[in-house]
């Protein structure tokens, strides 16, 4: 293997795995993908970087990191060129809003669509106890029967989605789908003629979740060609062949996306952040007049909220300007800064992502 090749410990069926491999194809890092097998997962990953949670990156010189949005901005900085992260203040700061919207909000639609349908549900659990829990000493049926078991309560029943909520957990897929097809109309990428750290973001839910999970799939597929053929087209991008340039400003496209990402994510995380603040362990929150009850309150997120809060501080005063009324159109603005006092005590050193990892759930 040569010195300078990454080595990328996470599952090929992985929502965060599938997002950081299609970074490093596009930027043509040199990397090697290892299954994380259950040994693995709770004690190399948790040893190494701080928490069992994947991928988990070892790089040449032995040192480790976690968590995909912190190594995307980290290897931003040793592979510069063409840039993923917008170099114009206003497109990061949003991209960077998109990007949060995909890992943490369509992460409950795209565990609903895997565990919920019998067809996803028995396929995905096979496939793990093949890939990940090869090195259990139990029978395989066993296996795929705590697989199913633990993936149904721990990220979907656990996680809010219910008869209640479960319209509009579907509705959250179909409307991103609507949005992406509508941005891709006007150029093959969302932000230009290359991908861009939205692209990366979206990748996360779209790649290894709802275009290959069969369920999602099917409804992709029939409602969305365009996200189908994105999702492919991101795969295979590479810098020395798609280095073209991104639009000016923020596309108008976005401006639905925005909205949706007012009315869920940003409530999400808010509540998530009063709950914290007020040592609750678990939390309820109407989105989109719909009422989510005991969702988990995850430290991490309180920590999303203030990563988010710390860009719009960084940008220059007059991108502040134009940031502030964008956000303030689409009622972003209001939910970004409701909530005080919340602090998650994570990072303190801004180590990320050599800081120890954490869980997105409590233990």
């Amino acid at each position: 293997m040569p010195a300078s090749k990454l080595i990328v410990y996470g599952s090929e069926f992985s929502y965060f795995t599938g997002k950081l491999e299609a970074y490093l194809r596009f930027k043509e890092i040199p990397y090697e993908w290892r299954p994380m097998t259950a040994r693995d997962f709770q004690r190399t990953a948790r040893e190494k970087t701080g928490a069992a949670q994947m991928p988990a990156v070892e790089l040449p010189d032995g040192r480790w990191i976690t968590d995909t949005t912190p190594i995307l901005a980290w290897l931003e900085t040793q592979h510069p060129e063409p840039a993923v992260i917008p170099r114009d203040p206003l497109q990061a700061f949003f991209s960077r809003l998109l990007e949060d919207h995909a890992d943490e909000w369509l992460w409950r639609p795209a565990m609903h669509y895997r565990w919920s349908y019998a067809e996803s549900r028995n396929l995905l659990s096979e496939r793990l106890a093949r890939e990940m829990a090869i090195d259990l000493p139990v029978p395989h049926a066993l296996k795929v029967r705590l697989i199913r078991r633990r993936q149904l309560h721990n990220y979907v029943r656990a996680d809010g989605v219910d008869a209640r909520t479960r319209a509009h957990v579907e509705g959250c897929y179909t409307r991103t789908l609507d949005q992406l097809s509508a941005a891709l109309e006007q150029r093959p990428f969302l932000l230009g003629e290359r991908p861009s750290l939205a692209d990366f973001g979206f990748m996360g839910p779209m790649f290894r979740h709802f275009a290959l999970d069969p369920t999602p799939a099917r409804i992709m597929l029939k409602r969305a060609p365009a996200v189908w053929e994105w999702v492919a087209r991101v795969w295979n991008a590479r810098a020395s062949r798609a280095a073209g340039p991104l639009a000016d400003g923020v596309p108008a496209e976005w401006e639905p996306i925005l909205d949706e990402i007012g009315e869920t994510h940003l409530e999400h995380i808010c509540a998530n952040a009063e709950a914290w603040k007020d040592g609750r362990r678990r939390f309820d929150v109407a989105i989109q007049g719909v009422a989510y009850r005991r969702l988990p309150t995850s430290r991490y997120r309180v920590w999303c909220l203030e990563r988010l809060r710390a860009h719009y501080a960084a940008l220059p005063e007059p991108t502040q300007g134009a940031a502030r009324a964008l956000l303030e159109k689409r009622a972003c603005w209001e939910p970004l800064w409701r909530v005080d006092g919340a602090a998650s005590g994570l990072d303190p050193k801004d180590r990320a992502p050599f800081a120890p990892g954490q869980r997105v759930y409590p233990a």
